[in-house]
């Protein structure tokens, strides 16, 4: 597969405008929906190509879990550890295919040793890369990024924005899934998980990313402040309730959880977030162990040994050895306090 002539790769390191991070929006939006004559919801047409390190990739991966869909879309989990997609030709670096019996790749300093144990390579189209996918696909953006929504039936990829894609597997492929009956976007509560969206994404979700790869320090700081302004406000919104729109798990908290898993182990070190670590915020914390012990779709999508490689062995500008820091150890499984509030199960279509 050969570069395209116009297309010059990038990184989400490059999205640096005036030294702040500004994320640019997903290049492939096509929509599945049922009936439609292009991309209709159909079993085993589709694959998803994830990394376990990436929020927005692990988002899509457990709402496949929530609904059942596992025999119905099938998977791929790249390798923690970007490389160089294109040695000798450009300077690229992104997200390559392993298979668990590979040897250890290192940093691309030639530092630090990474297995590529719980990858599952690319069994669809035999790519050594995700920019090869992007490049089968004719992409002119330069992005390329996890996860992504393919089309097997026509070679080529339906979407790369995992708003959308958690969307359509939460109700396009309900006569296929398992589990029809969840919904974790029920029609009465979306204005609330929208407005709840408008802060938590910008300011927390992305807000933890507009901290690490600042690059001037009215910009880092900024972006410190929308975030643990973000993260007290839902402290306290949780305080008062079980989820963050009232007693039933929605899509709002699947995103917030997110950050939250990857917030101690990574965060703070890595993107300076050091004002406060999750684990001493009261509720957040015992949120989060909730979700992660008893939202069973969620457990097996978090992959602590891939988030943690990932980001400290991708960036060779950040983390020159690519030195894994140990942290202190943290029981997930740990009691939680949550029965303290009502609960409503995200189980019953309304």
């Amino acid at each position: 597969m050969t570069t395209l002539r116009h297309v010059k790769p990038r990184t989400g390191l490059d999205e640096v405008v005036g030294g702040a991070f500004k994320r640019r929006v997903s290049s492939w939006k096509n929509q599945i929906k049922p009936g439609d004559p292009k991309y209709p919801p159909e079993r085993d047409r589709y694959h998803l190509y994830i990394s376990y390190a990436c929020p927005w990739a692990q988002r899509c991966y457990a709402t496949i879990l929530f609904k059942g869909l596992e025999d119905v879309i099938s998977i791929s989990i790249v390798h923690p550890t970007w490389q160089y997609t294109r040695p000798g030709q450009d300077e690229h670096i992104g997200w390559v295919f392993g298979d668990p019996s590979d040897p250890p790749l290192t940093n691309l300093n030639g530092y630090g040793s990474y297995s590529a144990e719980f990858s599952i390579p690319d069994f669809v189209n035999g790519a050594k890369c995700v920019r090869d996918l992007y490049e089968l696909a004719g992409d002119t953006d330069g992005k390329y990024s996890v996860p992504i929504l393919w089309d097997k039936k026509n070679r080529t990829i339906v979407n790369n924005e995992s708003a959308d894609i958690v969307q359509f597997f939460n109700s396009a492929f309900d006569e296929f899934a398992k589990y029809p009956d969840v919904d974790l976007y029920p029609e009465e509560l979306r204005a609330q998980i929208e407005e709840l969206n408008s802060w938590i994404y910008p300011c927390i979700n992305d807000g933890v990313y507009r901290c690490g790869f600042s690059q001037t320090q009215d910009a880092y700081e900024k972006a410190f402040d929308e975030l643990f302004n973000a993260l007290d406000r839902a402290e306290e919104l949780l305080s008062k309730q079980r989820f963050l729109t009232g007693p039933r798990f929605t899509m709002a908290d699947l995103r917030l959880f997110m950050t939250l898993i990857r917030f101690d182990p990574v965060y703070v070190v890595y993107f300076k977030t050091n004002k406060q670590r999750i684990d001493e915020y009261p509720n957040l914390f015992n949120y989060m162990k909730e979700i992660y012990q008893q939202m069973p779709a969620v457990k097996p999508t978090v992959n602590l040994q891939h988030i943690k490689i990932h980001y400290l062995s991708s960036h060779p500008k950040l983390n020159y050895y690519g030195i894994i820091p140990k942290g202190r150890d943290v029981d997930l499984d740990a009691p939680h306090d949550r029965h303290r509030f009502p609960y409503e199960d995200y189980k019953k279509k309304r």
